[in-house]
């Protein structure tokens, strides 16, 4: 969802995504500057990537959010999807008013197995 902003994909993001506060695994920053790395869009977009993690409040991937990771899921999920679902269960558990954002369909699906609310990806 980050990255798609970022890199101005052909997506549309309900207006008020941006507008409530967003919380996100620590391993967003490094999805974000891995893939402008490979991109070689660093320097280009290197300051928007900057306003955008600033923006957000980034959860360390603490022992009780890899732990949970290392657990099934109710679907197949991959690695680094494991991790950010692992990241909105932890919070979600500790009663966080917490919405998963995300526009791939095997997290949401994981989510939605889970019971985690989910937050509507069409643009309004």
């Amino acid at each position: 969802m980050a990255l798609a902003h970022l890199l101005a994909e052909d997506r549309r993001r309900p207006p008020a995504l941006w507008e409530g506060t967003l919380v996100a695994s620590r391993l967003i920053e490094y999805e974000i500057w891995t893939r402008l790395h490979a991109y070689k869009l660093s320097e280009s977009h290197g300051e928007a990537a900057h306003g955008i993690i600033e923006r957000i409040a980034l959860v360390e991937l603490a022992p009780p959010v890899v732990e949970r990771a290392l657990d099934e899921f109710p679907c197949p999920v991959r690695t680094l999807d494991a991790l950010h679902l692992a990241t909105v269960d932890f919070l979600w558990r500790q009663r966080q008013p917490i919405k998963l954002a995300s526009y791939d369909h095997r997290m949401v699906a994981a989510a939605r197995a889970m019971g985690m609310p989910l937050l509507d990806m069409r643009a309004s």
